[in-house]
């Protein structure tokens, strides 16, 4: 069961809501990589694209996946709200994160928060891009989060092996300690140098 602990405090009141506050990271390819691989697949057979075109839709799927990451992290993430409950929000949202950062079981998002923003996702790709090439580019898209969530949870809780691995760690980790108004990526540092907050 994933209760409080030192590790992982209380964030609610409530038993209920706390005990869903807490997901294990395997759950999220658990549930995302058969939506990954259905959603390529469709564009592939079902959309009639072919694996090529499929292909690189699904490549720019998970590019824009990347600047999503970096903004919301550096925006959403980081917004505290000028309201009473502002603080609480961005506590919940993000700031448990960085008061807890050794907590394993909140580096992910709860799959109900996660699978609700990529419905979301969803119907505006699907706006944008029409019935035949959302699907390979969506399945880009959560494949973007899954590495996303992945990296997150291995820089923190893994001795982290490879050059890219360990510069992908340090970054992560100088945002958590020393500059915490900079370094917003996790899977990639591209858009921190773009937009000038490495």
């Amino acid at each position: 069961m994933l209760r409080a602990s030192n590790e992982s405090p209380r964030m609610f009141e409530s038993d209920f809501i706390d005990f869903f506050s807490r997901v294990p990271a395997l759950i999220v390819p658990v549930i995302f990589v058969p939506i990954i691989l259905a959603m390529f697949g469709w564009g592939v057979t079902g959309a009639g694209l072919g694996l090529l075109p499929a292909l690189g839709w699904a490549a720019l799927g998970f590019f824009v996946w990347t600047f999503a990451e970096y903004w919301l992290h550096r925006t959403l993430f980081h917004w505290i709200p000028d309201t009473k409950w502002g603080p609480r929000f961005h506590f919940i949202l993000h700031g448990v994160h960085h008061d807890w950062v050794n907590d394993k079981y909140r580096l992910v998002m709860p799959p109900a928060a996660s699978i609700g923003l990529g419905v979301v996702f969803f119907g505006v790709f699907y706006a944008l891009l029409g019935p035949v090439w959302v699907y390979p580019f969506f399945a880009g898209h959560v494949a973007g989060y899954l590495t996303y969530d992945m990296t997150h949870y291995y820089v923190h809780h893994f001795k982290v092996q490879g050059k890219v691995m360990k510069r992908l760690r340090a970054h992560h980790m100088n945002h958590h300690h020393n500059k915490d108004g900079r370094k917003f990526g996790v899977s990639t540092t591209f858009w921190d140098h773009v937009f000038r907050t490495y």
